[in-house]
């Protein structure tokens, strides 16, 4: 049952955050003609070239491609989770397009629809690739290229993405080519800031005397796990305890005020970490 709840729970994770990728992309990018690469930033140049061909049908065919190409150059197995939102953001693509056609952009404010065509791309996919997901396209050459060669994977997607963004410039125009370019980089930026939002956690590390009551707090108040071990200070040679624990935000401030009124002498450090692996945290 619990395994059923924790399935349910990372597919309406999955499914927020395909549709804030889509719906970023479909009312904010596309009617500016903004490209920052990827799958929608090849739909973009295409609709300039094919006007009578909507930016929204060249990205569905694009993604639904590489997604074939995925199961033809690697195994079945390759990503459910990709493949669900990547089936699902072409259907989310066609939706909007079928519910709200867009015509012309919403405001005339073009910086104000940049920031709403990076924030929220970014935000969902920040959220998908928190848990190992994306909305296929280039990922997917990715994996391909990744199996197959030794290239720098990384790199080769960032050169591709910042050369489709620059062609902006020559087939949309000047004005579209400039917030592309600008638009990459905010996508760059934000993306690592919320990844890093997502997963920030405390390390928690008390030098203390009161070991047993500190751990019965940290396992049976906050439900999380501690290792301790025993120390020696270098000055006053005093017998003393280290307890180190990962914890989030908020159980890092009550084991603090918890230790504050238990061991008022006790010696804390509390640093962020967006990198924990374990059980309880992400996976390795």
């Amino acid at each position: 049952m619990q395994r059923v709840k924790e399935t349910v729970r990372e597919y309406l994770l999955l499914t927020l955050g395909t549709f804030l990728v889509a719906a970023g992309v479909y009312f904010f990018k596309f009617p500016n003609s903004f490209n920052t690469g990827g799958v929608t930033g090849l739909a973009v140049i295409l609709n300039a070239v094919i006007p009578s061909v909507s930016a929204s049908t060249f990205a569905s065919v694009i993604n639904i491609a590489f997604l074939v190409l995925g199961f033809l150059a690697l195994d079945r197995g390759f990503g459910i989770r990709t493949v669900y939102c990547s089936v699902l953001f072409s259907v989310m693509l066609s939706g909007m397009e079928w519910l709200a056609p867009m015509a012309s952009p919403l405001t005339d404010q073009k910086m104000l629809e940049l920031f709403f065509a990076v924030i929220l791309p970014s935000l969902g996919s920040a959220i998908l690739f928190n848990m190992q997901s994306s909305t296929g396209g280039t990922d997917i050459l990715a994996m391909i290229l990744k199996r197959f060669s030794s290239m720098d994977i990384g790199n080769a997607l960032l050169c591709v993405d910042v050369l489709i963004a620059a062609s902006t410039l020559y087939f949309v125009g000047i004005e579209a080519g400039l917030y592309s370019v600008l638009g990459l980089v905010l996508k760059s930026v934000v993306v690592d800031s919320v990844i890093e939002s997502l997963n920030r956690r405390k390390s928690f590390i008390a030098v203390t005397s009161y070991p047993t009551e500190t751990c019965g707090f940290i396992t049976h108040t906050l439900n999380r796990s501690a290792t301790c071990w025993k120390a020696e200070g270098a000055y006053s040679h005093e017998t003393k305890w280290v307890v180190m624990a990962a914890l989030s935000r908020t159980q890092a401030v009550a084991l603090r005020l918890y230790l504050k009124s238990t061991d008022p002498h006790a010696f804390i450090l509390v640093t962020n970490s967006s990198e924990i692996f374990g059980k309880g945290f992400m996976r390795a």
